[in-house]
């Protein structure tokens, strides 16, 4: 009997520490606002990533895989690369190429001497003046080329009407004065003032050679 008394209170206390720790067990599981806990691990891995930002180039931008073609005039004395696919447009002896916002035009002349500085300001910037809208001049300056030195005139002006909208188009211009042995080629290079066309433009002259 004494026997007896001895095992039923310590069989007791067994159950009552079972009890208790499946109890505490229990609460733990329940605390979601700790840290690391089972919630916020399923709404971290279950949260979607930012969609990256669209790129958007401005008007007038030349793709960067821009084919370009050898263009030689019919009498000859000068070959330069223009962009292949531009709509080719020919007025005496000034030719046109031309895609959407932008153009390349290429004037020979006849000249006595050698294009400067003090020649463009003086001579071409007044017959720009008068003929390009809004003109405003930039800088004149002497750069080197492929084919040699060239008188650099940048300037703005304003677009034709488009045929359809009537818009304008605020373009700035590259005007590049090529000069040999009597004999002058201008390389007019314009576009959108906000495209970024350095490296195209700087492909379209860099080409230029004399035949």
């Amino acid at each position: 009997m004494n026997r007896t008394h001895l095992v039923l209170p310590v069989a007791g206390v067994v159950l009552a520490s079972v009890a208790i720790t499946a109890c505490s067990g229990s609460g733990g599981s329940n605390n979601s606002g700790g840290s690391g806990g089972p919630s916020t691990t399923n709404r971290t891995t279950q949260s979607s990533p930012a969609a990256p930002a669209t790129e958007s180039n401005p008007p007038g931008d030349i793709p960067d895989n821009q084919a370009y073609v050898a263009f030689t005039p019919p009498g000859g004395g000068f070959s330069v690369k223009v962009p292949e696919g531009w709509a080719r447009t020919s007025k005496g002896t000034v030719t046109s190429f031309t895609d959407k916002l932008n153009r390349v035009e290429l004037a020979p002349v006849s000249a006595a001497s050698a294009p400067t500085t003090g020649s463009v300001t003086a001579q071409t910037v007044p017959q720009l003046r008068r003929s390009v809208p809004h003109f405003a001049m930039a800088h004149v300056s002497v750069i080197s080329r492929h084919a040699g030195k060239a008188v650099l005139l940048t300037y703005q002006g304003d677009s034709a009407p488009d045929p359809v909208t009537g818009k304008l188009v605020r373009d700035a211009f590259e005007r590049y004065a090529f000069y040999r042995h009597g004999h002058e080629v201008d390389v007019t290079l314009s576009g959108p003032v906000h495209a970024d066309n350095v490296d195209p433009w700087r492909i379209v002259t860099d080409s230029f050679t004399w035949r």
